[in-house]
């Protein structure tokens, strides 16, 4: 973690768990808010943002720090970039601080409540490297550890693993397929949070569902993309290989749309909601 907390940002799954197990403890503390209570930190409104600049006013770039021991690669500004109308994120051999790899994420600096979160990206491939699409928050932001994910796992690019936090707690994760694969085009990833369910939809379709009460977030989150690598997690995400070049994950789309209004792009899943 750098100085810079406020903007720490976390790890996928058991490495994020790891990294924050604090979480499970301030969720006891500052979880008996409620739902409704908490939806009044959001601050984010509707968007869409097509990448054909990065909006310095919503996102911050991840530099300079690791997640944990986890991770092998550090954060670098050097590994985040704009092209053709896509937003890249790159994992290569470049050394940084005290890790031999140097890997890419943005966040949003607006954090976002309940409504339809949606992404059109495609990923590298590689052993031992994850490629994510989630929302965040957590005890660096004084609050639970609370996340909702789209995580390609790019040793099999055949499948999206789709998961939510509450408190620290992982809930009901599952892989479903990605038609064509996640590294051969575009996709579009899409997920729909409400207090009463959260869905995510992979190419418009409904893959994942869950009602339960106490396996739904209820605190606003921040946006994240990120491209990033492991040593240690490899009954999860493979073991790690070096792929020998750069890989990187390119992300075309992203929009939020808050409940009740207009969607933000043709084809959205907002438009079909009912």
């Amino acid at each position: 973690m750098n100085a810079n907390v406020k903007d720490y940002s976390p790890s996928q799954s058991l490495g994020r768990a790891t990294a924050l197990g604090v979480s499970v403890v301030l969720a006891g503390l500052l979880g008996a808010s409620g739902g409704a209570v908490a939806q009044e930190a959001a601050t984010g409104k509707s968007f869409i943002e097509t990448f054909d600049t990065l909006s310095a006013s919503r996102w911050f770039i991840s530099d300079g720090w690791d997640n944990g021991k986890h991770q092998n690669c550090t954060w670098s500004k050097e590994q985040v970039k704009v092209a053709d109308g896509n937003l890249v994120l790159s994992f290569e051999k470049k050394p940084l601080k005290n890790r031999d790899y140097s890997c890419g994420e943005v966040q949003t600096k607006e954090r976002f409540g309940y409504g339809t979160y949606e992404a059109r990206m495609k990923t590298g491939t590689g052993s031992g490297l994850n490629a994510a699409f989630f929302t965040y928050i957590g005890p660096v932001h004084k609050k639970p550890h609370d996340e909702i994910d789209f995580e390609v796992l790019t040793k099999d690019p055949s499948k999206v693993q789709v998961n939510a936090y509450v408190g620290g707690k992982s809930n009901d994760e599952k892989l479903v397929d990605v038609p064509g694969g996640a590294d051969q085009g575009f996709n579009d990833y899409a997920f729909v949070w409400e207090k009463e369910r959260l869905r995510w939809f992979v190419n418009g379709q409904l893959v994942h569902e869950v009602t339960e009460p106490s396996q739904l977030p209820s605190h606003p989150q921040k946006i994240f993309f990120s491209l990033w690598g492991t040593g240690t997690l490899s009954e999860w995400m493979g073991r790690f290989t070096d792929p020998g070049k750069p890989v990187s994950m390119a992300v075309d789309r992203v929009a939020f749309t808050a409940p009740g209004e207009p969607c933000q792009f043709e084809g959205s899943v907002a438009c079909t909601l009912k």
